[in-house]
């Protein structure tokens, strides 16, 4: 609808997106905004007399409602805030102890090589009856001592406070970005939704367009599947060699622990080996006793029933976890997508009008683990790059952002780690040994050396189901079961887990809960009124054709059903949880752009709130 007339804003920079790489940007660039005297290093383009006018939206209805748990060295932060005290977080305190466990499967079920087996037959004595095995060393390069663990919505609040209280800049939660003003390949600014639509985006009662925002420069911090960075992928490009083909979704939770348990507050355990080898876990311990735990489950997992949530619950039920879990409390729950592509799929960081910053950028370390305070870091080098700009008073071209900038971030320690990391996670696409030895090369080597493989895009990867389980069982019986699924208009991962031999997961009503409780613990979904569906599916006569369903089956909020009548997905925006795990989790390419699925997920309003974090 961009012939509707629409009011306009001018100001000197738009942020999209908050996160921590906006929060580094924001924080360090209001640290620098005045000489010492207490006056404006620069005067505003869109203000004169004033200092330069700065605004950043996020489509969440609070900047503090990411439920992610986080531990990171903190490198980054403490060079923008040498002073910090983890104390003033309220879920924030230094590391004191890391383990690296094996957990071995205690069903029997989960999906390993005969390899594997093969292997585990010398460790496995050693599980005891916790079935677990913790590693004796943990490589260098997985330390995060000395460094922090907390909550990312703790975090982001407390930051978020601080830079609005220091008045250089104005962050507006609840207000989505649908799309960025792109001229040529000139970023003008960012168009906001628009409001009194209906799920189709046509107007309805109470309609309000979306409001330009001019500004001199964009900072594009929306994360690896915000609707401005793959815009800007979509219509300026990628560099060539590019590809954003490694993806996760991470499935999370913060708990209150038993009065009893024993485990401290800074203890940091990572497990391995189970629900599935593929899925790798964390448990992070919190002043208060509460611990932030949840589990990443990978595109490279090659397997149609990609449910995260039960694979959630198996893993937390697993003997050594419940034996600190049993008794209780799950306090809030959500998901998330990660790009995991880190150097294999940077995009280009500036441009004539915008810049890049955080997760979007490239700046996830797949060696460590880590991607925080990667994104501060990307976000503080930015802002040192627009104070130079700002004194020169020079525009933010490509050419100038280039060299300030990109120089900055190439000659940084940032790049140094980046570029060791490119290749650690190349093996997983081969198997999950293969993987295991290709991280430990490039982690020992520091990055000479890897487990070379040809990463395929998502929907390469998953096969259908017949394909996948007629090792298993007959091609009669999986008819049956998807006939018996589509009856009760229910999913498949459970009847297809129960055939494979996973037990039932044992309700308790505290830690272990359904899924669709899930979603109203701590909080609840909302899908504000007035805002069109932001989950639309393509071509639907392929999914029509689809033998698989993952959108469906990945869904972390349950919020895609199968339509029995149209034989096609249908998405119900009052359970969607924001994660983007459907963007990815597709079977089908673009039939347009084999680089894209199916799957459109744009910008939209709503989310999971949980007060809790």
């Amino acid at each position: 609808m961009s012939e509707v007339e629409r009011s306009m804003m001018d100001v000197d920079i738009a942020c999209v997106g908050f996160g921590p790489a906006t929060a580094g940007f924001l924080k360090t660039l209001g640290q620098n905004l005045h000489n010492e005297d207490g006056t404006p290093i620069a005067e505003s383009k869109v203000m004169p007399g004033m200092p330069p006018q700065i605004i950043c939206y996020e489509r969440a209805d609070d900047i503090g409602f990411g439920v992610s748990g986080v531990v990171t060295r903190g490198k980054a932060i403490k060079e923008t805030l040498p002073d910090f005290d983890p104390s003033q977080v309220p879920t924030a305190c230094e590391v004191k102890d890391e383990k690296v466990v094996y957990l071995f499967d205690p069903h029997g079920c989960a999906r390993k090589s005969w390899l594997l087996k093969f292997g585990e037959l010398f460790i496995k004595p050693l599980g005891g009856k916790k079935k677990a095995f913790a590693l004796p060393w943990i490589p260098g390069f997985l330390h995060k001592k000395p460094g922090y663990i907390f909550g990312i919505g703790q975090f982001c609040s407390w930051i978020g406070q601080d830079i609005m209280g220091s008045g250089t800049a104005q962050v507006w939660p609840g207000t989505p970005v649908s799309e960025a003003l792109i001229e040529g390949k000139e970023v003008k600014g960012v168009r906001l939704i628009d409001q009194g639509v209906n799920r189709f985006g046509e107007p309805d009662a109470g309609f309000m367009p979306g409001m330009d925002i001019h500004a001199k420069l964009t900072v594009v911090g929306d994360g690896p599947v915000g609707a401005i960075s793959r815009q800007i992928d979509s219509e300026i490009g990628l560099p060539e060699g590019s590809e954003q083909n490694d993806w996760a979704v991470g499935m999370k939770a913060l708990i209150q622990l038993p009065e009893d348990c024993s485990l401290e507050p800074g203890t940091v355990l990572h497990t391995i080996g189970y629900p599935e080898p593929e899925i790798f876990g964390y448990l992070y311990v919190y002043p208060g006793g509460q611990a932030s735990l949840g589990i990443f489950v990978p595109s490279w997992f090659d397997s149609p029933i990609r449910t995260a949530y039960r694979y959630f619950q198996h893993w937390m039920h697993h003997p050594y976890l419940w034996q600190y879990l049993e008794g209780g409390e799950l306090k809030s729950w959500g998901a998330k997508s990660l790009g995991e592509w880190g150097k294999h799929g940077e995009p280009y960081l500036a441009g004539d009008g915008y810049a890049r910053v955080g997760e979007c950028s490239g700046s996830t370390n797949v060696l460590t683990n880590s991607g925080v305070d990667e994104a501060w870091k990307t976000g503080s080098l930015l802002a040192e790059s627009v104070v130079e700009l700002l004194k020169k008073d020079l525009p933010f071209t490509k050419e100038n952002l280039d060299k300030t900038y990109v120089q900055k971030r190439k000659e940084s320690w940032l790049e140094t780690d980046l570029s060791i990391a490119t290749n650690a996670r190349d093996g997983f696409q081969k198997g999950f040994i293969r993987g295991m030895i290709g991280t430990a090369l490039v982690g020992m080597t520091g990055g000479k050396l890897y487990w070379p493989s040809k990463i395929k895009k998502p929907h390469e990867r998953i096969p259908d189901l017949e394909t996948y389980y007629s090792k298993f069982f007959s091609k009669k019986e999986i008819a049956e079961l998807k006939k018996e699924c589509e009856a009760k208009g229910a999913g498949l991962h459970d009847a297809f887990m129960d055939r494979m031999g996973w037990p039932e997961i044992p309700i308790d009503g505290k830690v272990l809960i359904s899924q669709q409780d899930a979603l109203l613990v701590g909080g609840k979904v909302t899908a504000n009124p007035g805002y069109h569906d932001h989950v639309t599916f393509k071509d639907t006569e392929l999914c029509k054709g689809c033998g698989s369903r993952v959108c469906i089956e990945a869904c972390s909020g349950e919020a895609i059903q199968f339509d029995s009548e149209l034989g096609i997905p249908f998405f119900e925006r009052e359970k969607c949880i924001h994660c983007g795990a459907c963007l990815w989790n597709c079977s089908h390419a673009d039939p347009e752009n084999d680089s894209l699925s199916n799957v459109a997920f744009v910008a939209g309003s709503g989310g999971l709130h949980s007060a809790e974090n």
